[in-house]
């Protein structure tokens, strides 16, 4: 599983000029899923997600976790995370969970981070999503387990 997490001052994602969700300041989510991942791998990057401290503190210094301050996550499936590009010019996603059971794991994921009493909105699985964004910093984290 992996996670690419923006720290944003606002995002959204729409889904046929529809928007699907929205949030103020907290982290955009962009989450691939791949072949051998599990529920365990799901747990560990939830509480990791929600525990990262990089939010400034009355300091200006990278100490706040998204719960102190009020923050909510916007959490995409992106497959394209699992993209190889190491031959020729063109991904091949053949590292990239079937849609089943990446499915599966993205809502996973998403309700154990609200079980952490954090605000969640997510995107469509497998549609096709215009995702905008005011990164915040910049503060782009990538964590994989």
């Amino acid at each position: 599983m992996k996670l690419v997490i923006q720290r944003v001052k606002d995002a959204k994602v729409e889904v046929e000029g529809k928007v699907t969700g929205k949030i103020e300041q907290g982290f955009l989510v962009l989450l691939g899923v791949t072949h051998d991942d599990t529920k365990e791998k799901a747990d560990y990057l939830a509480k990791k997600l929600c525990n990262l401290r990089v939010f400034e503190d009355e300091n200006g210094k990278m100490n706040l976790d998204i719960k102190k301050i009020n923050g909510k996550l916007l959490i995409v499936s992106q497959f394209t995370l699992y993209a190889n590009c190491k031959d020729g010019n063109r991904p091949s996603f053949i590292e990239a969970a079937k849609p089943e059971m990446a499915n599966e794991l993205y809502e996973y994921f998403c309700k154990k981070c609200q079980e952490k009493e954090i605000e969640v909105q997510t995107g469509i699985f497998g549609a096709d999503m215009q995702v905008s964004l005011t990164n915040d910093g910049p503060v782009t984290i990538i964590l994989e387990n």
